[in-house]
This record gives C-alpha cells, structure tokens and sequence, in this order.
C-alpha cells in the first residue's frame, strides 16, 4: 500500500474524533454554556445534519477541481471548523461551527476512497478503502477516550484545539504524500447527478442507510442496555466500548480484503452472520462475559461491511464516482439518525432494552434482502474483483 495512503488516514483519525468525541463532553459543554444535556446532545445531530447537506453542496462546489487541491482544502475547512469549535462563546455559534466542521466530512470520505482506489491496482481498492477507514475506526478506540479525558481535566475546548493539531498535521501529510496528478473524470455535475437515477446505485445508497439505521439504533442506547440489563458498572461500559472500538478497527479491515476477494457475497455473508448476532445479543446481555463476546464479534462485523458498501457505490456509479461516493457517505450519516430515532421510538413504546437488538435484526434483514436484490440484477453472484472490471 503507498505512503500516501497514510495522509488520508491520519485526516479519517481527525474527522472521526471531532464528530463523536462531542458525547463524552456533553455533561460538560451544557454545563459551560448554560444548556441541558439533551439540548448538548443536539450537537450530535446538528453534526450530522451537516454531513447531509454537505455531501451535495460540496460535491458541486469542488467538482472539476484536482483531487489534491480539494482535498487539502477540505482539511483546510476542517481546521476552521474545529478552531471556531474551540472558540465558540455560546450554544448556538458551537452549534454553527460544528455544521461548518461537517460539510467536509461527506465530501473528504467521499472524495478520499475514490483516491486511495485509484491509488491502488484494482485488486487491492477495497483493502485501500479500509485503510483510509481505519483512521474513523482507530478514532473511537483512541481519538475519542483520549480526547474525552483531555477534555475532563483541562477543559472541553481543549479537546477542540487538540483535533486542530491532528487537522494541521493532516493538512501537512495530504500536502507532501499525496501525489499531484491524481487522475479524475472531469464532467458536468448536473449529468452526474443523473446517475442516481441507476438502480444499482440507489440500492447500493438505500442498503448503507439501512446498514447504518440498523447499527445506532441500537448502539445509540448501548450503555443504559449495559447498565440495565447486563448491570455493567460506569467503568466496565468504558472497557466494553473499547473493546466494540477495537472490533470495529478489526472488521474494517477484514472487510477489506473479503471485498476484494468476493465483494457482493462477502456483504451477503456479513449481513446473514451480523444478523444472527444481535439475535444471539437478546440472549447474551444478560451475563457480561457473553456479553462482551458478543459485543466484540458485533463490532467486527458491524465495520466489515463498510469498505465492501462504499466500493459498491464507487463501482456502481463508475461515471462519477466522486459524486456517488460522497453522497454514500450522507448516506451513512442519514442512517446514523434514522437508527437513533428508531431506536428511541422503539423504547418509547415499551420495547426493553434488552429486546433492542432485535430492532437492529428488522433493519439488517431488509438490507440483507436489498443487497440479494442488487446483486440478482448484477448477474453471476460469484463474479471477482477482476471480472467485475
């Protein structure tokens, strides 16, 4: 794998950290500005509503520009996002510059895995693909604990002036790694859009949605389902989601190379096992070592699916690529809100915790059989990276 593929990986670490670090400072941000948690907690979804808008608005703004340009300034955006963060004196203007800090986050994802495949030989894109991943991923088992305990005990603007040096040193790894001419489809951003009118491509954004509903709707609510049902102390939640984060890093890049061995079947076969896991969950939540178990092994699954959904859209929508692969990654953020609003809606008419998993069941069968859909329509389900291109 090139070096260059390291900038783009060290940006992921940066993006990831700064958009789900904001969780574990939320006690402390409304204590600061004078609002509720549930109000703090609002900048979780102001972050993702960003990300939605952002994925159109900046796939027309940077079309036709080169790849390197676009994406150093988007790391450029992203530094004034966080230091605006930082700085911010009240709710609302740390609402703003979260949104600001969002609009790269679709585009940079979205841009950077058309990147690292093109970086690569074409049997090796996935596995490129989950590199650059592996920084969001590494971002929950790292970025996010060290920047939530930075953020204890000097401060929680701290943590944003510490995301600004990951953005500067990630600003300076796109400048001298990245090469220069990296090539792009140039074309009219008004006739790529056409392209979502392909149904493969739109099956391919729908089961994103669908695979990222059926994760936060339930790991939205994974502490009170810990606490309450497997009677986890506050400490051992901590231990737990580390060890999801570590599963997740894991099935990143496991799901890169099952991508580019057998991409559709290797989605298929994730979804089947990642289904009966979250069954197998209702029953596990109960003890702690099963539980743990079982969270691991989620985790791994939960991630091996994303560098196969988001090859997927980039082969799908081969007549722009840019433009599909950004708004996948709208996609994504789109599912992460539908699943915590399911997942809320579920509690509220008496769903128990412990019986959660089994809304993340529901959705993962339905983007299961869209994904037996998809790949129906492609023909041979066995068809290789190589006899695909």
């Amino acid at each position: 794998m090139p070096l260059s593929l390291l900038s783009l990986a060290v940006a992921a670490f940066g993006i990831g950290t700064t958009e789900f670090v904001i969780m574990g400072l939320l006690p402390d941000v409304a204590r600061d500005l004078g609002v509720s948690i549930p109000d703090a907690g609002l900048l979780v979804s102001g972050y993702a509503l960003g990300v939605v808008i952002g994925a159109p608005l900046l796939a027309i703004l940077t079309n036709g520009l080169p790849r390197k340009a676009t994406l150093t300034g988007l790391m450029g955006l992203f530094i004034i996002g966080n230091v605006l963060c930082a700085l911010a004196p009240s709710y609302d203007l740390l609402m703003a510059a979260r949104i600001v800090t969002a609009f790269c986050h679709a585009a940079f994802f979205g841009i950077g895995s058309v990147v690292a495949a093109d970086l690569v030989p074409r049997q090796k894109r996935a596995q490129a693909i989950a590199l650059m991943f592996a920084g969001l991923t590494l971002a929950n088992v790292l970025g996010v604990p060290a920047g939530t305990a930075l953020g204890q005990w000097l401060g929680w603007r701290s943590t944003f002036w510490a995301v600004v040096g990951i953005g500067f040193a990630a600003f300076i790894a796109l400048l001298i790694l990245l090469p220069s001419n990296i090539p792009m489809k140039k074309g009219r951003i008004l006739t790529e859009f056409r392209v979502l009118k392909d149904p493969q491509v739109f099956l391919a954004m729908a089961i994103s949605v669908i695979c990222s509903a059926s994760l936060f709707a339930v790991f939205t609510y994974i502490s009170p389902l810990l606490s309450t049902v497997t009677h986890m102390s506050p400490h051992a939640i901590t231990g737990a989601l580390l060890l999801f984060g570590v599963g997740l890093t894991a099935g990143n890049m496991l799901g890169g190379k099952l991508a580019d061995w057998r991409l559709m079947p290797s989605l298929i076969g994730a979804l089947v096992v990642l289904i009966a896991v979250l069954a197998l969950f209702v029953v596990t939540s109960t003890s702690m070592i099963p539980a743990l178990a079982t969270l691991l092994v989620w985790g791994v699954l939960a991630f091996s699916i994303i560098p196969p959904l988001q090859l997927r859209v980039v082969d799908t929508a081969h007549s722009a690529p840019n433009l599909a692969s950004t708004l996948n990654q709208g996609a994504f953020n789109l599912g992460n809100a539908i699943g915590a609003w399911v997942g809320a809606v579920a509690i509220t008419h008496g769903i128990a915790y412990q019986h959660l998993p089994l809304v993340g069941v529901a959705l993962s069968c339905v983007a299961l059989a869209l994904s037996i859909l998809s790949a129906k329509m492609d023909g041979p389900l066995l068809a290789t990276a190589e006899e695909r291109g």
